[in-house]
């Protein structure tokens, strides 16, 4: 007569077992404003660069300056900030962030200028550092493993949403509001969020931190700005040949190398780096980075399209992105039930193929195409998106081990970023230099000081028509002409780059779960025996 084996432990407290959905209700509140933030300010654009009352009058560079200084800053400290929350506590972080946001964001609301305004931006950039990476960690200490991908895939749909809602949301408050409304509405969540935090969310660390990586964070965090800056550079530029991207680019490329070779002989690294040795960690990571680089570049070009060419206000582009959203929302959690059944490689390699294909789909869109077809085009691609992210997160989190969850969180979420300012800085220079080389003839009439202003974007383009009445009604139709042409040119270019990830994961992620084919057979047996 055999012992029955007596089942494991529940890991988690039952207490927190209990509230673990409320939980996650308000991770999910701290994500949704971060990751809003970083989409939401496009829509003001046109509105900050009015003249003072209605705007700051602001420049395009400062324009720029006003949307890179949170990307930049939100990417260079995000792995360092999952490295903290590890040590010192993730609820700590986590509280400590969003009050670091909000105050930011309170600020930028009532700048004064375009400087105050990039510096809080810079500042909400900090904050947000360590909320994101935060929450995915806090994610996995109060759920049980069985249960982690399930949420984890709300998660990720809760970063589709946040991403898609950003324009509505901007369009919306600039309707009736003034240009600030955008920042302001950060500080009441804020509020809400911390006071539910604080009552709900259990604090967590690693047990053994070991000492403090000062020399590796420093190196980490110089590598990543110098990198990220060097990619905005030069989208900025359209010109990654030019000698200040190229420096910085490659700068930050070998101090991060100077980081990985420190890290591999330190006897207390930041990050074990043998884990990239896993092929399917590093497969993980390169695609969702990847999908991060599609969604930021066509987000960027699709809005270009539907306000520029179209004619669609803020608001209605952002009304327009909808199904983007609600596929997300639909198929992010219930793609752990596809992984169950197909495994990851099928259902991440699909994924990627849909998002190739719709990113190829952008080529037969042109000024009167039906809008349906946009949003066909959008919800599919959303569909694929949300099989890539839920899977290749689960992935990323339960490769490492739990203890680690913060820097498991931080380098997902730092690839994540890094392949979103890639998308908007390479596919943005794919778009520029070759919306420039379709409208050159046409400015040749044009003033030559306003020529090189004028080819920079269609709405440089279209500014400088309207300010020349009758005369530059033909500069309109050239406009769309050549952004049409570019666009087609950019998205067959993130195309490309979505199947090269796509065979990435064929390669090197696992098919399916093991021991599925042998569950599947026994119940088949108990079946015939019924």
């Amino acid at each position: 007569m055999t012992t029955p084996a007596v089942p494991a432990p529940p890991r988690i407290p039952e207490a927190v077992h209990r509230r673990r959905w409320a939980i996650l209700g308000v991770l999910m509140l701290s994500l949704l404003i971060v990751v809003l933030d970083n989409s939401i300010l496009n829509v003001a654009i046109k509105t900050i660069s009015t003249p003072a009352p209605t705007g700051l009058g602001a420049t395009q560079g400062e324009l720029e300056w006003a949307i890179n200084a949170y990307t930049l800053v939100f990417a260079g400290l995000l792995f360092t900030a999952g490295l903290l929350g590890d040590r010192i506590g993730r609820k700590k972080v986590l509280v400590g962030g969003l009050v670091v946001f909000g105050l930011g964001s309170a600020l930028a609301a009532e700048s004064g200028s375009p400087v105050q305004l990039i510096i809080f931006r810079a500042v909400m950039g900090i904050g947000a550092a360590f909320v994101m990476p935060a929450t995915l960690a806090v994610l996995m200490n109060v759920f049980e493993r069985d249960e982690q991908p399930k949420a984890i895939g709300i998660w990720a749909g809760g970063v589709g949403l946040a991403i898609a809602i950003g324009p509505i949301t901007g369009g919306l408050l600039l309707d009736h509001f003034w240009w600030g409304s955008v920042f302001l509405v950060n500080v009441p969540i804020v509020i809400i969020a911390v006071v539910l935090m604080l009552a709900l969310v259990p604090d967590s660390k690693d047990p053994n931190p070991g000492r403090i990586d000062l020399v590796g964070v420093a190196l980490s965090v110089v590598g990543l700005v110098l990198l990220v800056y060097g990619i905005i550079k030069g989208g900025q530029l359209a010109d990654f040949t030019d000698p200040a991207v190229l420096l910085t680019s490659v700068a930050g490329l070998v101090v991060l190398v100077g980081f990985v070779l420190y890290e591999k002989r330190s006897d207390h690294p930041s990050i074990d780096i043998s884990y990239f040795k896993n092929k399917v960690f590093s497969a993980a990571i390169a695609a969702i980075a990847l999908v991060f680089f599609a969604l930021m570049g066509v987000t960027f070009f699709s809005v270009f399209y539907t306000q520029s060419v179209r004619g669609y206000s803020p608001l209605q582009t952002g009304l327009l992105m909808l199904p983007l959203a609600a596929a997300q929302l639909i198929f992010a959690p219930r793609a752990r039930l596809v992984v169950d059944r197909f495994g990851v490689r099928a259902v991440t390699t699909g994924g990627l193929v849909i998002l190739a294909a719709m990113l190829a789909a952008f080529t037969i869109l042109d000024a009167d195409t039906p809008i349906w077809i946009l949003e066909v085009v959008f919800f599919l691609m959303g569909m694929g998106m949300a099989h890539v992210m839920t899977p290749t997160s689960v992935v990323i989190m339960q490769a490492l081990p739990r203890e680690k969850a913060g820097s498991a969180s931080a380098l997902s979420n730092t690839f994540r970023q890094v392949g979103g300012a890639l998308g908007i800085a390479v596919l943005g220079s794919v778009l520029s230099t070759a919306y420039r080389s379709g409208i050159e003839d046409k400015l040749a009439l044009l003033p030559a000081g306003l020529r090189h202003t004028a080819g920079e974007s269609i709405e440089a383009t279209l500014g400088i028509a309207a300010k020349l009445g009758p005369r530059g009604d033909a500069l309109v139709g050239a406009a769309n002409d050549s952004f049409l042409h570019a666009m087609h040119v950019t998205a067959l270019c993130g195309a490309g780059i979505a199947l090269v990830s796509a065979v990435v994961t064929v390669l090197f992620l696992p098919g399916r779960p093991p021991g599925t084919a042998a569950e599947e057979s026994a119940e088949e047996a108990v079946g015939v025996s019924r």
